[in-house]
């Protein structure tokens, strides 16, 4: 009977762990991402960022977004701005999942899912940048791909 119970325990525990999260309700799970979400939500991406499969997420947090210039965010969540908010928006993700072990520690260009925009990734022995914006928190696993926290927002016309 101990045994049972034991077991059944195990299993227990095995499927809670086996049911992670898709990025975005990791996201969502975080409380510091409130800002992306509306973006994605607004731009029409939330549902594909939820079930695309292999994918890595350069998150911006909420503080990420505040050092925009004002007024850019309510700008970029209006309706006419919508192509805009969406180049945006897919120069965060690449269609691959990348570990931070898995960047090179040399420059090196990586296609997002813009196609008219690659990032350019490295890692030193001390961080990782991704356009030479700060990698804050790597490597937060979501069943459908990988997350790295960034302190600052990508913007594709600002190259």
């Amino acid at each position: 009977m101990k045994s049972m119970i034991v077991g059944a325990a195990l299993l227990v525990a095995s499927i809670g762990s086996a049911a992670a999260a898709n990025v975005v309700a990791t996201a969502a799970g975080a409380g510091t991402f409130n800002t992306l979400l509306a973006a994605a939500k607004a731009a029409g991406l939330a549902d594909t960022l939820a079930t695309t499969q292999g994918i890595t997420v350069f998150a911006p947090t909420d503080a990420a977004f505040a050092k925009l210039p004002k007024g850019t965010v309510e700008s970029l969540l209006k309706p006419e701005n919508k192509d805009k908010l969406i180049a945006i928006l897919t120069a965060h993700v690449v269609g691959s999942e990348i570990p931070a072990s898995g960047v090179p520690h040399k420059a090196t260009r990586v296609q997002t899912l813009n196609p008219k925009e690659t990032i350019v990734a490295l890692r030193t022995s001390k961080r990782v940048t991704i356009d030479g914006i700060r990698v804050v928190k790597a490597d937060i696993n979501a069943d459908n791909g990988i997350i790295h926290v960034i302190d600052r927002v990508i913007l594709p016309d600002g190259k």
